[in-house]
């Protein structure tokens, strides 16, 4: 029989041994199932087809938790079989250890210890991966049994260990043992024992650090011990220190790791456990410890010099993580230590040091990056103490953090041209982040040191630009605007009396690179709510950003400094806007930039053409889009194909981009709290809006366009783009446009029905429903998408989701804007329910939050809509069941608040019924889920129908009652839930 037949028969088998005892010793070897398993693996490493090595790995991975497993792994580990045989047998010995514990009869608890230590005794000379599978083995073993079962776990395996015997050289032993004990602690960090269990293990292992810690230290500080067992140490007290050891416990290893640190071979590791140590959350309460720690860290300063001398960039890396970890963890600490305030401010500048060591990142060093975090902390436990200690502090630390300015503006400067063409595309992009790390600090920096920032970065640049006799370098020119920038894109600088200045430098610098060129627009465009201040300066910054709007290097920086400058400005542009738009429609039609910087630039000449008068907006209108309007008339006569299609849609996108931000009525920009909307507060002015008149002259073109495209959803969306984002700016002066296009939406949805069609009409509902002008439309155009929709529902919506999610916000909408709509005879709304609790159990979660979202609009309508108090009487307990469903276990988890948001409105508008309906419901065995008691569903109903003012806490009882049908009540997952 051939390999494949054997391994796709022993499945068959497997499944039979799976109601075999569970454990069986050691000597009892599984031989022919483990010469199968060779054979599965052999397949695996070596068999070149996948489909065969796919069957081995399922078939192993069923193997590795079979009860069989308890015998083959032994015969794998045979010292006659290949290391990858042994190592899968260890794995397995692992895998039955750590996850079916529960397998083991006690009495076989001593009988497996003592294998286990043989077997690692065994390949303690053999191979190094199979040792760590092994140790990893008994580690698991241990937990398991620690405390009870086996008190003192660590103190007998450095007792067994160092035993004489076994032919077994004691180096060897050595090292063995401290793998054993470095991965005791990480397999405890990872292991699945119950919470309860954690805690008892945690302090066991605590108290063992008693007979790991005098070992760790005599073999660290004998000269005779050899490198590798030396690395092997250092590993293992990272390993232990993760586990909270006192830091004062481990203070003289601490420092035996900071001798180790000259050893290049013994360097990484050593940094890691000092690292390690550290920064435990434990590690601040032991102030002495720390305090003589700062010495340590200061006296790696001349190595640190060294290495950045050398170019040597890994103990750079280390050191700069030593003194930040410790720095970082304990400021606060080691600030409030006053009569140690130079220590602690030895260290800062050595920090300061490691911000700014020699190089451009990440090519030349990657260690400045480590510290920009330490500064945030720093400036954190400053600025926190009370206002007579921050004095005293700020009058210490306020210099450092000017300094710390110049570095990191210093750190941001771009290399020469010909070094940073040489760079790669990832290295320019990790420079591009690592800028916007010192863009984040400069502006949280601003918080401390205040407007004389602004100031300092403001006499810097004058003289650089201003003295003649001494030739700068474009680099620090561009560095000291990207701090300006930093500071002016999130912190208000209205009231800065050096911005003006600013302005007037700008126009004096020689722009010949195009980083510099692009900082320059970033900083304008950082500026734009100071210049709508400040208008009389518009003149000086709006000729250098129409000219960088024809490079198309400039695109980004350029397109988008414009249209802040247009946001902000508008009601100061007229002059400008004639040039404004001339330079804009040149860009256009020359095709200069990409097509997402096209419909930025539409949306900056909406915002400017915004505060025209109407007739020189229908001027610039009609000379601004009649090139696209005649290259659209084209495009609709020639046959559909991708080329096309692409220039339609980008057509469209422009116009409804324009649209979006071309609206003439006044508007507060924003609510004093900046979180409502735009808000009217002036009529606009008298006759048709300009928008409105350029989408009739186009509307019958969108008509013959619609008609090749309507197959395309591509196209459908793009016009309903159009149409929709003008509808939300125009609001009510869309009007005119209702009836035709309430007209032009039902021929679109009957021929082919696309979810952006209903999405349109959810906003004409949500606007115009309301009115009874344009009443009549908005009823017609909403009964035949809805008839349309439930006939796609009869014939089976399953692959259209998305139509459904928009249906359903649809009907919300209508319930909530003008619950008459369900008065109609011509709307079956019978059917309308019935499609909601069939879109309740669709797998997608968006279009089931809509669906809940319906159904909390519908229920309240109960008392004043009769055809929805009918249909919920009728058929209301098909929804609860429907919802039931879903919170046993048929929806996502992240859906029960939406279901207890219908569970609390039915609750709350339909209360007799809902008893009933509930009890009826849950009474089935097994329902909602086979894992919930009779008096789990009993008391969940009782719970739910007592809250009926208190929303937040039904959401709580639905999540309770879901963990339990899911089975997933107490566990690690009800937890992150």
């Amino acid at each position: 029989m051939c390999l494949r037949a054997c391994l796709v028969a022993s499945e068959k088998k497997c499944s039979f041994l799976k109601v075999t005892s569970s454990f069986h010793p050691p000597e009892l070897k599984g031989l022919c199932f483990s010469s199968l398993c060779w054979s599965a693996l052999h397949q695996l490493y070596y068999d070149p087809n996948i489909e065969n090595k796919n069957l081995a790995q399922k078939w192993l991975m069923q193997a590795q938790v079979s009860p069989q497993a308890w015998q083959f792994c032994w015969a794998l580990l045979s010292p006659d079989k290949v290391p990858e045989i042994q190592y899968f047998g260890a794995s397995a010995l692992h895998t039955k250890i750590s996850r079916y514990w529960s397998d083991i009869p006690t009495d076989q608890y001593e009988s497996l210890k003592t294998q286990l230590f043989s077997q690692i005794a065994c390949f303690s000379s053999g191979s190094k991966m199979v040792l760590t599978r092994l140790c990893v083995a008994l580690a698991s073993l241990a937990l398991n049994t620690m405390p009870e079962a086996w008190p003192g776990a660590v103190a007998e395996m450095v007792r067994v260990f160092q035993e004489e015997g076994g032919g077994v050289d004691g180096r060897a032993r050595c090292l063995a043992l401290l793998e054993l004990l470095t991965v005791l602690p990480e397999e405890f960090q990872t292991s699945r024992l119950p919470q309860y269990r954690k805690g008892q293990v945690r302090g066991a292992l605590g108290r063992e650090w008693g007979s790991v810690c005098p070992l760790l230290q005599q073999l660290l500080r004998r000269t005779d011990s050899p490198g590798a067992v030396k690395a092997r140490v250092l590993r293992c007290l990272s390993s232990w220190v993760l586990l909270d050891v006192p830091l004062n416990e481990s203070e003289g290893l601490v420092q035996d790791c900071f001798s180790a640190l000259p050893d290049p071979e013994l360097f990484d590791t050593a940094v890691e456990a000092i690292v390690n140590a550290i920064s435990q959350p434990d590690s601040q309460r032991y102030v002495n410890t720390l305090l003589k720690l700062v010495p340590q860290v200061l006296a790696l300063q001349e190595q640190l010099r060294e290495a950045v001398q050398n170019g040597d960039m890994e103990t750079c890396h280390g050191i700069c993580r030593i003194a930040v970890t410790l720095g970082e963890n304990h400021s606060r600490t080691l600030l409030e230590q006053v009569d140690h305030w130079q220590s602690f401010l030895a260290l800062v500048n050595m920090i300061m040091f490691c911000t700014g060591i020699p190089g451009h990142y990440p090519v030349n060093e990657t260690t400045s990056s480590l510290t920009l975090t330490f500064w945030y902390t720093l400036q954190d436990e400053i600025m926190s103490f009370e206002s007579d200690k921050q004095a005293v502090y700020l009058q210490v630390y306020r210099p450092v953090y000017f300094q710390l300015v110049d570095v990191l503006l210093h750190k941001a400067q771009f290399p020469s041209d010909q070094e940073y063409a040489s760079w790669s595309s990832d290295e320019k992009e990790q420079f591009r982040i690592y800028r916007v790390d010192i863009s984040d600090t400069l502006m949280y920096v601003y918080e401390m040191l205040g407007a004389e920032l602004l100031s300092n970065l403001y006499d810097k640049l004058g003289r650089l630009l201003t003295n003649a006799e001494q030739p700068t370098s474009w680099q620090h020119t561009e560095a000291l605007l990207y701090g300006f920038q930093s500071i002016a894109e999130t912190i208000d600088v209205n009231y800065s009396d050096v911005i003006p200045g600013l302005i007037g430098l700008i126009p004096r610098i020689n722009i010949n690179n195009v980083q510099l060129a692009d900082t320059v627009m970033f900083t304008i465009g950082a500026l734009a709510e100071w210049l709508a201040d400040h208008p009389v300066m518009l003149s000086s910054v709006l000729p250098l950003v129409l000219q960088a709007l024809g490079n198309p290097d400039l695109s980004v920086s350029s397109v988008s400094t414009l249209k802040k400058i247009c946001r902000e400005c508008k009601y100061d542009l007229p002059p400008y806007a004639t040039n404004i738009v001339a330079v804009s429609q040149e860009v256009l039609i020359k095709q200069i930039h990409k097509t997402s910087q096209c419909m930025w630039l539409m949306q900056a000449l909406g915002f400017l053409l915004s505060a025209l008068p109407v007739e020189e907006i229908l001027r610039n209108l009609h000379s601004l889009i009649t090139p696209y309007i005649q290259q659209l008339e084209k495009l609709a006569d020639e046959t559909p194909n991708p080329s096309n299609k692409l220039a339609i849609i980008h057509i469209l996108g422009l116009l409804s981009n324009l649209f979006t931000t071309l609206d003439i009525s006044k508007q507060d920009d924003e609510s004093a709290d900046g979180s409502a909307p735009p808000v009217k507060t002036a009529p606009p002015p008298p006759g048709p809006n300009p928008v409105v008149v350029v989408l009739q002259q186009v509307f019958a073109l969108i008509q013959t366009v619609l008609s090749k495209w309507l197959n395309d959803s591509q196209v459908v969306e793009a016009v309903c783009a159009i149409f929709e984002k003008s509808v939300k700016t125009l609001l009510h002066d869309f009007a005119p446009m209702v009836s035709q296009l309430s007209e032009m939406l039902g021929q679109m949805y009957s021929t082919i029905p696309q979810a952006s069609a209903l999405d349109l009409t959810r906003q004409m509902v949500h606007i115009f429903a309301s009115e009874t002008d344009h009443f009549p439309p908005i009823k017609a155009l909403f009964e035949l998408v809805t008839s349309v929709t439930l006939s796609i529902f009869q014939q089976g919506p399953r692959d259209h989701p998305d139509i459904v999610d928009s249906f359903m916000q649809l009907q919300a909408q209508a319930l909530k804007r003008k619950p008459d709509l369900f008065l109609s005879e011509s709307l079956d709304v019978k059917a309308v329910f019935h499609c909601g609790v069939l879109s309740l159990k669709f797998p997608e979660a968006p279009t089931v939050k809509s669906t809940c979202l319906f159904f909390t609009e519908l229920l309240p309508r109960c008392s004043d809509v009769p055809p929805v108090a009918r249909v919920v009487q009728e058929d209301g307990k098909l929804l609860i069941q429907a919802v039931l469903e879903g919170i046993g276990g048929g929806a996502s988890r992240c859906l029960m608040d939406q279901f207890a948001e219908v569970l609390f409105s039915l609750n709350k508008h339909c209360f007799s019924l809902l008893a009933v309906w509930l009890k009826e419901a849950l009474q089935p065995p097994g329902y909602p889920s086979s894992r919930v008691t009779t008096e789990q569903k009993d008391n969940f109903s009782h719970q739910i129908l007592r809250e009926r003012v208190n929303k937040r806490r039904v959401k709580d009882i639905v999540k309770e009652f879901t963990l339990l049908c899911r089975g997933l009540h107490g566990t690690e997952y009800a937890a992150e839930y």
